[in-house]
């Protein structure tokens, strides 16, 4: 008999501009933690931040980021993220352009994938502070598979902009 395979940590990141900002946010983490094969360690605060990049005029963010320990792989970690995503009406009709629920798989372990259905870790999470906050928050020591740096030392390196990132919640995900 195969021991089972130990668990994989992975970092996801959660954001919302459409909508019930804070009920898609919560809505997307409350899914994640319910799901088979994960267990939520550590959940971050919840941050309001400008959107970056896509369509003029979209509202500000709701960003968040969690860890957790999932057995199982990439693939089917991101299929269960998009299906969540689907459960909150996200609609992917304008690249970067605003969205009820987003939830991007950050990293997977060690893991580099770099086909067109599983990019990971996420080629530009290192470059945005209303990622590399929220993930700090909850895995400062974790290695970025790549770049072979902690989170922390790569939040360090990006240049803070004023008003880009206000903490709004440090129990968002528990509180009604």
């Amino acid at each position: 008999m195969d021991a089972p395979t130990p668990p994989t940590r992975c970092l996801i990141a959660l954001g919302s501009n459409l909508g019930d900002r804070l009920a898609n946010v919560r809505a997307g983490a409350m899914q994640i933690a319910a799901a088979d094969g994960i267990d939520v360690v550590a959940v971050s605060r919840l941050y309001e931040t400008a959107p970056v990049g896509g369509p003029q005029n979209q509202g500000p963010y709701l960003n968040a980021a969690l860890a957790a320990d999932t057995t199982l792989d990439a693939a089917d970690l991101l299929s269960l993220l998009h299906r969540i995503e689907a459960d909150r009406q996200r609609q992917r009709v304008e690249h970067w352009g605003p969205r009820t629920l987003d939830l991007d798989l950050l990293v997977h372990g060690d893991l580099i994938s770099d086909t067109p259905t599983l990019e990971v870790p996420h080629p530009r999470m290192h470059e945005r502070r209303f990622v590399m906050v929220p993930v700090c928050d909850v895995a400062p020591d974790v290695v970025h598979p790549r770049l072979g740096r902690t989170m922390r030392d790569l939040l360090a390196d990006l240049p803070i902009e004023p008003g880009d990132l206000t903490e709004l919640d440090r129990n968002w995900h528990s509180t009604p």
